[in-house]
């Protein structure tokens, strides 16, 4: 089977942007990727969107000194096994964007880019985000890519609730979405934010958040990385690899950012919106995260509202990373649904 190579990250543009809140960005950038070529009509894109802390490098391999911000060059994509030539989304019949979301720290718009007012990283100052703006910027993008209409938005965990959120601001505009290891609501459990903010704040650069010539934060956020991976069910030694090489290059106020527009998803009240896409619900039976009984009565509450919806229960041991680490476990019921589309 052929593999993508040479993938460049790109970055899409656009001014004043104004968020949910009321604050406007004066510049907004987004890092994308994308895979496969838009047909003619302009009707064969599928959005991908990415969870916590991840980026917009879900297939291929980067061409030399081309890929994003905080990218390890040579590595594959985290939905690799999913995105390719002949795989369940396959790139020869669909063009795949693969966009960062607002907030994060692998080169869209976020508290460590440039605030164009100040000349500095935005750090503490980075006005405060929600899953619809996210989406709203995303938006943006994909009309800049002049795509009528999408197939479908996939996405893991935060990449869920995106996915979610875009059937509901945008209903009809996607035939599908395909939400794995999520919910469409934010759990309880994922830990508290004012925990988090005292976590990141006792690193001894802390500096009044204002650590980007200070060294950085990466001792705490090493040990915040590998807790996360624990609980995510990776393995010890493998969690400990991954959060060092992570801690290098992520950005603390990312994660408040992004954590603060998470604990506010809920389009729960919104399932009227949704019976215009095709949902395929995604989860794991070990993920610590998403409860086995709760994404369950999701799943009853949106069939019952009237939404056109698949469930599937993946018989994972991988936990909260079972969608990209068993992603052979549920590529072909990602394919039929793609193909059902």
């Amino acid at each position: 089977m052929a593999e993508l190579t040479e993938i460049e990250s790109k970055l899409f543009t656009a001014h004043d942007f104004r968020l949910e809140n009321g604050q406007t960005l004066p510049v907004l950038e987004l890092a994308y990727e994308t895979y496969g070529t838009p047909n003619a009509a302009k009707d064969n894109g599928i959005l991908v969107v990415h969870g916590y802390t991840s980026s917009h490098h879900a297939a291929g391999k980067n061409a030399a000194g081309k890929q994003g911000r905080g990218v390890p060059e040579g590595s594959a994509g985290w939905f690799d096994g999913l995105i390719g030539p002949g795989k369940a989304v396959d790139t020869t019949k669909f063009f795949v964007v693969s966009v960062n979301a607002l907030g994060s720290a692998h080169g869209s718009s976020g508290p460590n880019t440039i605030d164009p007012k100040t000349k500095k990283p935005y750090g503490p100052t980075f006005p405060e985000i929600s899953l619809r703006d996210m989406v709203a910027s995303q938006k943006l993008l994909v009309d800049s890519l002049s795509l009528k209409s999408l197939v479908a938005v996939i996405g893991p965990s935060m990449g869920g609730f995106q996915s979610f959120q875009w059937a509901a601001s945008f209903p009809g505009f996607m035939k599908g979405i395909a939400a794995s290891v999520t919910a469409p609501k934010a759990p309880g459990r994922l830990g508290g934010l004012e925990g988090l903010q005292k976590r990141l704040a006792g690193d001894p650069n802390w500096n009044g958040g204002w650590y980007y010539e200070n060294g950085g934060i990466p001792g705490v956020l090493e040990q915040i990385r590998y807790e996360t991976l624990l609980n995510y069910g990776a393995t010890e030694a493998d969690a400990k690899v991954a959060a060092k090489s992570w801690a290098k290059i992520y950005d603390g106020h990312s994660l408040v950012t992004l954590r603060r527009a998470i604990d506010g998803f809920d389009i729960t009240k919104q399932y009227d919106a949704l019976k215009k896409t095709k949902v395929l619900y995604v989860i794991s039976k070990t993920d610590k995260l998403f409860d086995l009984t709760d994404c369950a009565q999701h799943a009853l509450d949106m069939r019952k509202a009237g939404v056109d919806l698949t469930y599937v229960e993946m018989p994972s041991d991988k936990g909260h990373m079972a969608s990209h680490a068993d992603a052979a476990m549920w590529a072909p019921m990602l394919s039929a649904f793609v193909k059902s589309l």
